[in-house]
């Protein structure tokens, strides 16, 4: 039986070989229990375009001092922050690839945030 990591590895695999076929910008997205990353990598898959984080220091200090990274908002924070520095480097259209988290909570408030700050996907 798998466990719950490698099948959530399992469904990322699948995802990032339909996207592969696309040619597109892909955003991708990995959650921990404290922090939320989101990259942007070309369509070929061998450059990081952008990143953002709730690591990073700018986003750390709108959240205050109680370093809540881990929740919705902060996930918004960073969708936000995702699309405008891919938009800074001539981003427009990305995949989502949700690296096989269940579309909810945080992965969805963030891809919400770079769709309304003009992320195309």
């Amino acid at each position: 039986m798998l466990s719950k990591k490698e099948q959530r590895l399992r469904r990322a695999r699948q995802t990032r070989i339909r996207i592969a076929t696309q040619g597109v910008a892909r955003l991708t997205v990995n959650r921990t229990n404290l922090h939320i990353y989101a990259s942007v990598i070309s369509g070929d898959g061998s450059k990081i375009l952008a990143t953002a984080s709730t690591v990073e220091a700018e986003i750390r200090k709108t959240l205050g001092g109680s370093g809540k990274g881990g929740n919705a908002s902060a996930a918004e924070m960073v969708g936000k922050r995702i699309a405008e520095k891919a938009k800074a480097v001539g981003v427009e259209k990305v995949a989502f690839d949700r690296a096989g988290y269940a579309y909810h909570g945080r992965v969805k408030a963030l891809a919400n945030a770079a769709r309304e700050a003009g992320l195309q996907f």
